[in-house]
């Protein structure tokens, strides 16, 4: 009868465990040195070597002939527990034995010595199935056994046992194996058999494999079933993928945004019988190797892939920003969850792979981050005006050539002043002197150095200052005095001037004082990052009676700065 590979190459000495090395060298260790546990807890994920290092140790502790900690595999020991013929190591499986009955049992049997060996074994597989009653009646025994027993727990998830049960065994931890040692296992079997296996396919293997020596060999077994040569195109024929040019062209539909193209292409490959889950799978590990490229600057330690492959994903990674990777990772993460738990396959797939051709239709944090950078990189590249700063003037009032772009790729720009909307070929303004509350206004139509505060000539338009608000916040703290004369208060914002406007008549006597007047505009500084001058704005006087209407929409209209000709 046929014996599957992963039984027939089940390694028979700690020396031939492979991706284990710490472990096996431990526990060679301890039997050269004649320091046995009375309990061993082995855990780690799915085919990583627990229960094989169980075999070995229990045939180790009992061969006639050890060699360096390993068994001899020649004795009459060795090949009586190898045949099943000794009784002594006994194997319970507790996923089926998992009662209060069955460990009573268990600990009847203990006080009996064994009948050939040295030792009777225990090993007691997937141990976390175990009942709460069924624990604590293995505590005592697991603490003190009799000296010719040993128990070695083996369990994929470790967290479900008891602190108690912990406490009592010598833990070891099974990592995942590494791809190249899985690939490497695949090679030297491949050599003793009669098929041969290229280094790509073994890297492909040991990638679907996900750190399981068991998964790999039995992908293996039915890759060699297909063809007694294995390239990479048997494995992803045989494991149902569609190749990994299919990933490349749905991460070009996501780019590019076209949910068209993308809800085609899962189509072909639904119709092609491909599992949607494996398909899912595969896209995050997609771009989970496009974020070790943008974030590592040698990945090719974390990232199995053939050379080409692997130049491939660089280029892909050029053409992504780390918050669209990291978005789209948390989309298919999701849906492979509801994938898991019996969701239509194909129409759960449909949805994610639109959500990331169109971050618009997803709420999450990582789709608004994707889109608030997409936006920051349009408005870097000038493909989007950036909006008109706090106190600009009307758009009518704007320039007609282009202006530059709003926030240079180097460092992000201050926002523009008000002035320089109106007038952009006015130079800068100075800096301000010792006693000023903020820099000159200079060029400003209708304005002067020399000119009060008061002023309200034909300058720039004048427009809300909507964060006067957090103005008189900040003075809440800075200047109590002053916040309770300007509670109520209201602001408008004139080239580089705040005109405030209020009822109270004591703030003129307050802003007179030049220690509170640069007060107020350091406050007003600290919230609009720029200086500004301070002055009060005129209250309008009443129109006298029988004035021209139209002479006062035409000054309205230039104070506004419209140019209205008459004819």
């Amino acid at each position: 009868m046929y014996q599957v590979l992963y039984r027939k190459w089940r390694p028979q000495t700690f020396s031939d465990v492979y991706g284990q090395p710490a472990i096996t060298t431990a526990l060679k260790n301890e039997l050269r040195t004649g320091r046995l546990a009375h309990a061993y807890l082995f855990t780690g994920s799915r085919g990583t070597g627990k229960t094989t290092c169980a075999k070995i140790l229990a045939k180790a502790v009992n061969c006639l002939s050890p060699r360096e900690g390993d068994p001899c595999n020649e004795c009459e020991i060795c090949r009586g527990i190898d045949d099943g013929t000794i009784l002594d190591v006994v194997e319970i499986d507790a996923a089926s034995n998992n009662g209060v009955d069955n460990i009573r049992d268990l600990r009847e049997e203990v006080n009996f010595t064994p009948s050939v060996a040295k030792y009777r074994v225990y090993i007691i597989d997937e141990v976390h199935m175990l009942s709460s009653g069924a624990f604590n009646a293995l505590l005592k025994t697991l603490e003190e056994p009799p000296a010719h027993v040993i128990f070695i727990l083996a369990t994929t998830e470790v967290h479900k046992l008891p602190a108690t049960i912990l406490s009592r065994c010598q833990r070891f931890d099974f990592g995942r194996i590494a791809p190249e040692d899985i690939a490497a296992r695949i090679r030297y079997i491949a050599e003793r058999e009669d098929f041969t296996v290229t280094d790509d396919a073994a890297l492909l293997l040991a990638r679907l494999a996900d750190g399981g020596m068991r998964d790999a060999l039995s992908l293996l077994d039915q890759c060699v079933s297909r063809s007694r040569e294995v390239t990479e195109d048997t494995v992803a024929q045989t494991a149902g993928l569609a190749g990994r040019d299919y990933l490349f062209e749905l991460s070009q539909a996501v780019r590019s945004q076209d949910g068209g193209a993308a809800l085609t292409l899962i189509g072909r490959l639904h119709g092609a019988s491909r599992d949607m889950e494996r398909l899912c799978a595969e896209l995050i590990d997609f771009y989970r190797n496009l974020m070790i490229i943008k974030s590592v600057p040698d990945p090719a330690g974390l990232i199995v892939a053939p050379p080409a492959e692997l130049e491939r994903l660089r280029q892909e990674a050029a053409q992504y920003e780390l918050p669209a990777i990291l978005h789209c990772m948390q989309v298919l993460q999701d849906a492979l969850e509801r994938l898991r738990s019996g969701a239509s396959r194909r129409v759960e797939m449909e949805m994610a792979v639109l959500r990331l051709c169109a971050p618009d239709l997803d709420s999450s944090t990582a789709a608004l981050l994707r889109r608030v950078k997409a936006l920051e990189d349009a408005l870097r590249s000038g493909r989007v005006p950036a909006p008109p700063a706090e106190g600009a003037a009307p758009l009518a009032a704007a320039p007609a050539e282009p202006a530059a772009p709003a926030f240079p790729a180097s460092a992000p720009a201050s926002p523009p002043a008000a002035s320089d909307a109106a007038a952009p070929s006015s130079p800068p303004p100075a800096p301000a002197r010792d006693g000023e509350a903020g820099p000159r206004a200079s060029g400003a139509p209708g304005s002067s150095p020399d000119a009060p505060p008061e002023g309200a000539g034909a300058g720039p338009a004048e427009v809300p200052f909507a964060r006067w608000s957090d103005v008189l916040e900040t003075l809440s703290t800075s200047c109590p005095p002053m916040y309770g004369v300007l509670v109520g208060s209201t602001a408008v914002l004139r080239g580089d001037y705040v005109l405030i406007e209020t009822d109270n008549e004591l703030f003129k006597s307050l802003v007179g004082r030049d220690g509170n007047k640069a007060l107020l505009a350091d406050a007003v500084r600290s919230v609009t990052g720029r200086a500004h001058r301070i002055g009060v704005k005129k209250k309008p006087a009443a129109p006298a009676s029988g004035s021209d209407p139209l002479a006062d929409f035409i000054r309205s209209s230039r104070q506004l700065g419209v140019d209205v000709e008459v004819k």
